[in-house]
Order: C-alpha cells, then sequence, then structure tokens
C-alpha cells in the first residue's frame, strides 16, 4: 500500500483499529494519547504528531517502510542545479 497523505495513513490506521475490533478509547489508552488524538489522526489532521502516530500504527501491527531513493539529486529537483530555482539549493548547482 502506498502512503501520500495524511488522510491515507488515516484511513489505514481506522481500518486496521475496526478489523481488530478495537475501539478509539481502548487504543487510546493503549498508546497513552486521547481519544482526541486517535480521532484526528483518523480523520488525516495533517498536524498530528508524528511520533504518537508511529506508535498508534505499531501498537496496531502497522509496519511502514521506507525507501531512500538510491540517489539524490538525480534531476528530481532537489539539489539538481538546474538553474530553475526549483527544489533546495540555490539554483547554481552548488547546492
Amino acid at each position: 500500500m502506498s502512503l501520500k497523505t495524511a488522510e491515507d495513513f488515516g484511513k489505514l490506521i481506522r481500518e486496521t483499529r475496526k478489523a481488530n475490533k478495537v475501539t478509539q478509547k481502548e487504543l487510546a489508552a493503549a498508546c497513552g494519547t486521547g481519544v482526541r488524538f486517535i480521532r484526528e489522526l483518523e480523520k488525516g489532521k495533517p498536524s498530528c504528531e508524528l511520533e504518537k502516530a508511529l506508535l498508534v500504527a505499531s501498537m496496531l501491527g502497522i509496519k511502514l517502510k521506507a525507501i531512500r531513493p538510491v540517489e539524490i539529486g538525480n534531476g528530481s529537483g532537489f539539489g539538481s542545479g538546474s538553474g530553475d530555482g526549483s527544489g533546495f539549493g540555490d539554483g547554481s548547482g552548488n547546492g
């Protein structure tokens, strides 16, 4: 499954919690968070605290995997030095 937004992540949390027949209150208690945090996380609130969100996912048995690109600065705009001012750096190619 590919997660692209906070909403996608929230949907995964909600579906997994429900599949495991766990209430928001039970999950919040198990994670040491408030029910409000669980509710906001499931709704896809982008500003939810990452550390807590990762804890909730872990408690539900969700395993996340990050795949780093082989080469950073490969013309994707991140330090590519394209000179158009896009991406990171000053656009000079000197990063």
